[in-house]
This record gives structure tokens, sequence and C-alpha cells, in this order.
């Protein structure tokens, strides 16, 4: 576990994160940091694949390089590289995949062609929709990669923010208070935010507060889950901050 002294001087002890659960596993068979891999994984593998489509292959060659990639990965023949003194697993997942495509693709290609298991279901169709629509032209592949690394610990934010919701029975508030998430201070329209809401403008107000709150606090969390120390999450919050202000 991670741990960092508060301002009273007393140590705060951190959970362990998913990938600090799989750092802590590399020498070693373990379920739990199995479990935590493959999870991060799934989660994780769209940035990856466009990447694979801006370094120019085709949808159905980037399709199979990257479960060919996650199926390498999955197998943990390459956790032993990861380095613990810069345990970002968003920098770990694309130096990985660099390597991978620059010498480990052919072979791969070929034992793929010869029975290989992969691990991880790509759906193609909404990684080619998605990759149409959110990339933009002139960014290049490593510029891609980190925006679309943004935008997925965006996404895996507000699924977990709807769903707590959902589980409060307050599913169909959650259309109506995700538009307000960006909006800059001063221009949400809390008039409307309340008709749509069914509550006073005043209860309004107080309602996006507290969901915006716990946005941020869901999106800290998502990011802290990506380290193995979370003496860096204020620095790679920044990072992805920057990532997606740039045009």
């Amino acid at each position: 576990m991670s741990s960092q002294v508060t301002s009273s001087g007393a140590r705060r002890v951190f959970p362990r994160t998913q990938w600090s659960v799989v750092l802590a596993a590399r020498q070693r068979t373990s379920p739990e940091s199995a479990a935590a891999l493959e999870t991060i994984c799934r989660a994780y593998w769209y940035p990856l694949y466009a990447y694979v489509r801006r370094c120019g292959h085709s949808a159905h060659d980037a399709q199979d390089l990257t479960q060919e990639f996650f199926s390498r990965l999955l197998e943990k023949r390459w956790l032993d590289s990861a380095d613990r003194d810069k345990g970002r697993l968003r920098t770990f997942l694309i130096v990985a995949l660099k390597r991978f495509m620059a010498k480990e693709w052919r072979r791969a290609s070929a034992q793929r062609r010869g029975g290989g298991q992969v691990h991880l279901t790509i759906d193609t169709s909404f990684a080619e929709s998605r990759y149409a629509a959110a990339v933009p032209g002139e960014l290049q592949a490593d510029g891609v990669f980190d925006r679309q690394w943004a935008l997925t610990v965006m996404d895996l934010t507000l699924k977990r923010l709807q769903q707590e919701l959902q589980s409060a029975g307050k599913g169909d508030d959650f259309e109506a208070l995700k538009s307000c998430l960006m909006a800059p201070r001063g221009t949400i329209d809390y008039s409307a935010m309340a008709a749509g809401l069914r509550v006073s403008e005043g209860a309004a107000r107080i309602v996006v507060h507290r969901f915006r709150k716990r946005f941020r606090e869901l999106f800290r969390e998502e990011i802290a889950q990506t380290l193995a120390d979370r003496g860096e999450l204020e620095g790679e919050m920044h990072h992805l901050a920057e990532t997606l202000a740039r045009p």
C-alpha cells in the first residue's frame, strides 16, 4: 500500500489500486493480480486500438494487433518490464505496445494464424465509429492515445456515476445532470435544470453542486486505479486535463 503524511503528522494508508495489485504480483502467479489486469485491459483497450489505427493500420489489422497484444499481456509475459518507480499504467501500456509493434507483431501474427488464443474481444464496429467521430485528423499517434485515454477515464467515471444514481432510484436524473458537468461557472441554466429534475431552482443548485463534486471524486478514483503510487495522482490529473484542453 502507498501512504501519505497528513497535515496533522499522522500517516494515512491508501488501499491498493488495481495496477499496484498487478505490479505487486509480477514475480508469481496470483488470481487477484490476473483478475485486476484483465479488468484494466478490458477498460483501456480502446486508446491502444486508436493508437494502432493512427499508425496507419487498417481496422482489421488494428483489431488483430490489439487483441494479440493483450493476449500476450494477460499471460504476463511482459509484466517484469514494468518499472515500479514509474508505475503508471498509461505509460507502461503504450511503451509495451510500441515494443510489440516493432519487434513482435509479425511473429505474433504467424502464431495467431496457427491457433493462438485471444483473450480480449474487441468490438470493431464500436471502435471504428468512435475513432471516426472522436479522433482529430491533425493529432499524431501519441496524441491520439493520450486523448483517448483521458476520454476513456471520463467515460468510466460517468458510468460509475450513472450506476450510483440508478441504485439510488434517480437514474432519470442522470441525463439532465450530465450536461452540466463540463459547463463553465455561470453558464448553467438552473431554471431549466430545476424543471428537468422536478425540483425548485434552489434545490437544483444543490443537486448540481453535489453531482459535480461526486464526479470529481470518482474521476480521481478512476485515475488512481491506473497508478502504482497515489503520490503521482495530481501529476497524472494535470496531464489528462491538459490533454483534454488541447484543440
